[in-house]
């Protein structure tokens, strides 16, 4: 009568956000910045595990005042660095900064003070194995509580255990893929 139609509204999309293993003989790298303000004190952090969710060893570094796209950039390079050191040559890189991939896609620009390390992270990447790709924040918990624990700190923290600060994200982690695990075989 009045002639008003109605607009139903879009179902949401509904997608599980889980902290996925990397393949067989590759190390998967989560990577995060954080940064009060923006510019403000910033941190990156970074936890290396392997195909079974095994931890491997993990960082945190305060970078000082910068951005949080330097934190994250940063925190990348570093990972890449200390994976080649590692010996590490199969590295999946993964971030909650769809500028970082995109950086890493293009071969973008970074800030002027970082483009020497950019370079030769560069040159250890033509050795290596590396894929760089974008998790939602809820897939990146470890990363971030480490990059957050990292601007109470004054310069690079490495543990080869896992912190007591991490324990719960890690934990969830690892019984999230052992309940998917058990649900696949439960369909054989």
């Amino acid at each position: 009568m009045f002639n008003v139609s109605v607009h139903h509204p879009k179902a949401p999309i509904i997608k599980e956000m889980i902290w996925s293993p990397p393949l067989h003989l590759w190390v998967k790298c989560n990577i995060d910045g954080a940064s009060n303000g923006n510019p403000g004190n910033s941190a990156c952090g970074r936890i290396f595990r392997d195909h079974e969710a095994n931890f491997l060893n993990c960082f945190a570094e305060s970078l000082g005042h910068s951005t949080s796209y330097i934190a994250e950039i940063s925190g990348a390079i570093r990972a890449i660095e200390i994976a080649y050191q590692k010996g590490w040559r199969n590295l999946w890189l993964e971030t909650d900064s769809s500028l970082v991939v995109l950086a890493f896609q293009k071969d973008g620009n970074v800030a002027w003070f970082l483009r020497n390390r950019w370079k030769n992270m560069k040159v250890k990447l033509r050795q290596m194995s590396c894929v760089v790709t974008h998790v939602y924040r809820e897939g990146n918990e470890v990363a971030d509580a480490l990059a957050n624990h990292g601007l109470s700190l004054q310069s690079l923290t490495v543990w080869e255990d896992v912190p007591d600060f991490i324990r719960y994200f890690y934990v969830k982690n690892k019984k999230g893929l052992l309940q998917l695990e058990r649900k696949f075989k439960a369909r054989k």
